[in-house]
């Protein structure tokens, strides 16, 4: 499966602070006018880390095409997409319409399957599988949408707490992934981005009363966010990374986008020998109470999620109804995989392959093969 990225356009909800003399109750001295065109509530940060997040899904994109080298790996009849790039070429679009590698170079780089995950005792391939991209247009969709999300982000909260966003969004878009889909592979960075847009949503709730125009943000974000889940029940697109990301990320920002209330932010920034308002603490009781029941419940889910995972637990035996959260069949399509068998005859190191879907076949030099090795060539055949 190859995850979807949010739409771009998630940057339209961007918030105005609210101006410092908006209270009439609190008479804090105005500012004169060169103090209030630079009036500036919150620290700004000068973003570096999700600009190097893109270097890195970019530099890992360019690897991955080096070692998928299609001229020499692609041994079915055809060829290559683009072959003047060389081993940088693209595999043959009817294998990846999205210009990029194949599926097993995509495995091989750390791409997220369920059996080598629970029975290989590979759960890194839960954090490897958010850094690779099934082909360039893919991998140019998630950037831009990076780039239009994080950077803003960045810079109004820093490298640390975004980071950390970004990293654990994108591990419990992949846990929820392969709580539910465990068959074939996925890839890409939407889980990741989708728990972007939900540290969005619940920074815009725990920082309500620091806001202006919260009302505005609040439904084109929301908007924003139902438009790309639905895009997700669409086949072929992992819409449980995009779920299990949003839901990682709603909940991890109120826990690291926290900001002080309203009045501590009027009285810290009042000039001196004003009226203050008053303010007895940072933050209101109620960040408190969504800052701890979201740690439990994030701390819990991501701990039951993984147990269940590594004991090989499908939520599909336990959910009949789950599925349509990633795929509603319609007359235009299915959401069944398409399975495909083949026949074969080996005689020394040569294997004769056939296709019995298209009646296609090949012949193969194999020195040693092996089911999945098989199974491989035959996906090639009959693609």
């Amino acid at each position: 499966m190859i995850a979807e990225a949010p739409s771009s356009s998630s940057s339209a909800t961007a918030l105005n602070f609210k101006p410092s003399n908006s209270v009439a109750h609190a008479p804090v001295a105005p500012l004169g006018d060169h103090e209030a065109h630079h009036f500036q509530p919150f620290k700004r940060w000068i973003p570096w880390l999700v600009p190097s997040f893109v270097v890195a899904n970019v530099a890992l994109f360019i690897l991955t095409m080096y070692v998928n080298d299609c001229p020499k790996h692609y041994v079915v009849g055809g060829s290559c997409f683009a072959p003047f790039l060389g081993r940088f070429s693209f595999q043959p679009l009817k294998q990846n319409p999205l210009f990029g590698p194949s599926s097993s170079t995509l495995e091989k780089m750390g791409a997220l399957k369920v059996d080598k995950v629970v029975h290989g005792h590979q759960a890194w391939r839960l954090f490897s599988c958010i850094w690779l991209h099934g082909g360039v247009i893919h991998l140019l969709a998630n950037m831009l949408s990076l780039v239009f999300i994080g950077i803003r982000l960045e810079q109004e909260f820093g490298f640390v707490r975004i980071g950390l966003l970004y990293v654990i969004s994108g591990f419990g878009g992949s846990l929820l992934s392969a709580l539910f889909i465990q068959s074939g592979i996925s890839v890409g960075a939407s889980g990741a981005l989708f728990g972007l847009l939900g540290g969005m949503l619940s920074e815009l709730l725990t920082n309500w009363t620091i806001y202006a125009n919260k009302f505005a943000a609040m439904v084109t974000l929301l908007v924003i966010i139902v438009i790309n889940l639905a895009v997700g029940i669409l086949p072929h697109v992992d819409n449980f990374a995009h779920i299990g990301g949003f839901i990682s990320g709603f909940l991890l920002g109120f826990v690291f986008l926290i900001r002080p209330h309203y009045k501590w932010v009027s009285q810290r920034n009042s000039r001196p020998g004003s009226a203050r308002p008053p303010a007895n603490s940072k933050h209101n009781p109620y960040q408190y109470v969504l800052w701890i029941v979201s740690f439990i419940l994030l701390s819990a889910g991501l701990i039951t999620g993984l147990v269940l995972l590594l004991r090989g637990v499908n939520l599909n035996d336990h959910c009949s109804w789950c599925h349509y959260l990633s795929c509603v069949p319609t007359a235009k399509w299915s959401c069944k995989p398409r399975e495909v068998y083949c026949e074969s005859t080996r005689i020394g190191t040569q294997l004769n392959m056939i296709c019995l879907s298209n009646g296609r076949n090949h012949m193969f030099t194999v020195p040693k093969s092996s089911s999945v090795q098989a199974q491989l060539l035959c996906s090639q055949l009959c693609s």
